[in-house]
């Protein structure tokens, strides 16, 4: 067995070759081995393109060793139709005779019927395979589908007397409090986000553009909390460097359970992944309905004395480590 938790934690390394890229599906990796060396690999296009199982046997320079090889995948092959045709047919018609699985795709599309077809054209399947690691690894999929709403990341810079912004400024723009290093972190993160958040009073007092600048990577949908519809159109966040979409009285209900509204409408808009990244209010908005899964905290050295209070989050974190003289706090909600 631990032949097989090798391989399947191949595939989990290869699949995040596609973070950020593949939504809503979800981000796969694949490896074909035959008589135990890896014969072929491949992860998830970008969406639209082939899925990991696809590119793997693809892969594969000698396809006659396929009808002897194994598939590993992190996750069950799909069984249906969509952008692309059933990975399972496809694995089926390679005569591919083991396929060891990491864990089920609960997605109602698919739920074990993957596997059913596999087995019912005599493939042997093994299922479970680093189970937990698989489920972690495609969380934001998990998340979406059977909590229909999108993974939820909080994130926000405090100073080291817990403030998040200062009272007043004289520019609209952020006033950092974080080193360079840890900004550059935070648009790696966005890159593997589908979407991010912030409320009408971050882009106004910031302006803030909310894409990768300092990374390579696809710039996040940016979702603009704006009740009234006051913000000016000539606000960054306007700009042509990605999708906006404004959320105003039209689209939520902003009197009540906002986090939940806003997270049922990011989910019709088949949104998977979205980082909550201000101001203040809006942020402990999601953590008072209690509607978050990870929240990161970075905390800097410096200190306004007055300003914003930072959110407050009442649990211990998780992990915590330095960033130069930045320290990032990480916290993951079990109970959500």
């Amino acid at each position: 067995m631990k032949i097989h938790e090798k391989y399947i934690k191949r595939c989990i390394e290869i699949a995040k070759n596609g973070l950020g890229t593949t939504a809503p599906n979800p981000m796969v990796g694949c490896v074909i081995v035959h008589e135990n060396k890896i014969i072929g690999e491949g992860f998830t296009s970008s969406y639209g393109g082939s899925h990991a199982e696809v590119n793997a046997i693809q892969s594969v320079s000698n396809k006659t060793l396929l009808e002897k090889a194994t598939l590993y995948v992190t996750l069950e092959p799909c069984s249906h139709y969509g952008k692309t045709p059933p990975c399972s047919d496809l694995i089926i018609k390679k005569k591919i005779p083991n396929v060891v699985i990491g864990t089920i795709d609960t997605h109602s599309k698919v739920a074990g019927e993957g596997i059913k077809k596999l087995e019912a054209a005599g493939c042997n399947v093994i299922v479970g395979i680093l189970e937990d690691a698989c489920k972690e690894h495609h969380k934001r999929f998990f998340t979406f589908h059977n909590k229909k709403r999108p993974y939820v990341i909080l994130k926000w810079a405090e100073t080291s007397d817990g403030f998040i912004a200062p009272k007043t400024k004289s520019e609209q723009r952020p006033v950092w409090i974080t080193n360079s290093y840890s900004r550059q972190l935070v648009h790696k993160w966005r890159a593997e986000e589908q979407a991010i958040l912030v409320g009408t009073n971050t882009v106004m007092e910031d302006n803030p553009s909310l894409t990768v600048r300092s990374w390579t990577g696809k710039n996040p949908i940016r979702i603009v909390l704006d009740r009234n519809n006051k913000l000016p159109k000539k606000l960054a966040v306007f700009n042509d460097d990605a999708m906006t979409i404004c959320l105003s009285e039209k689209e939520v209900d902003f009197d009540k359970h906002l986090a939940k509204n806003i997270c049922e409408y990011l989910h019709n808009e088949d949104i998977q992944s979205v980082i909550i990244e201000g101001g203040s209010k809006t942020l402990q908005t999601f953590i008072d309905e209690n509607i978050w899964d990870e929240a990161r905290v970075f905390r800097g050295q410096n200190m306004f004395k007055s300003g914003i209070k930072a959110p407050v989050l009442s649990t211990t974190p998780d992990t915590e480590h330095k960033i130069l003289d930045d320290t990032l706090k990480t916290y993951f909600n079990t109970k959500s």
